[in-house]
């Protein structure tokens, strides 16, 4: 499905194929964006079937608060853009849906949650840095 979105003064045209997948995979122009909403589902309009929030990620997702992508042992970067929190530290234990770091992209900033709980084995980023696509941020102990 294609969506338009606006933010601040830019449309953008949005395809996201199914609303239901976690994260959402949305595609804008040649790139791809894990998005997962902040409340864990999407939020739709019934009369217009568009979303009302869906926050990046990833993209993300997105999400997001964009959330990073969990690939099991580590917390990815959903987007591209400069770390300007970082939220957690080694040895900490988390919970699902907590904040691990914000992500400032394109004048946005994207708070990235955890998908899953676990203990911090190491954190890869720190405030200032920049950061690329699908960059690791946080590992989880086995």
């Amino acid at each position: 499905m294609k969506y338009t979105v606006k933010i601040a003064d830019t449309t953008y045209e949005v395809e996201i194929e199914d609303l239901n997948q976690r994260p959402i995979l949305a595609r804008i122009g040649d790139e791809t964006f894990e998005v997962t909403p902040e409340n864990g589902r999407a939020a739709v309009k019934a009369d217009s079937h568009q979303p009302e929030s869906v926050s990046k990620t990833a993209k993300q997702a997105a999400g997001g608060a964009p959330s990073g992508t969990t690939s099991g042992t580590s917390i990815v970067a959903p987007l591209p853009g400069t770390v300007t929190e970082v939220n957690v530290k080694a040895g900490d234990s988390i919970q699902s849906g907590q904040q691990v770091c914000v992500i400032d992209a394109m004048k946005m900033k994207n708070a990235i949650r955890a998908t899953r709980g676990g203990k911090i084995a190491k954190v890869g980023v720190t405030a200032g840095q920049s950061v690329t696509h699908r960059q690791v941020l946080v590992e989880f102990e086995a």
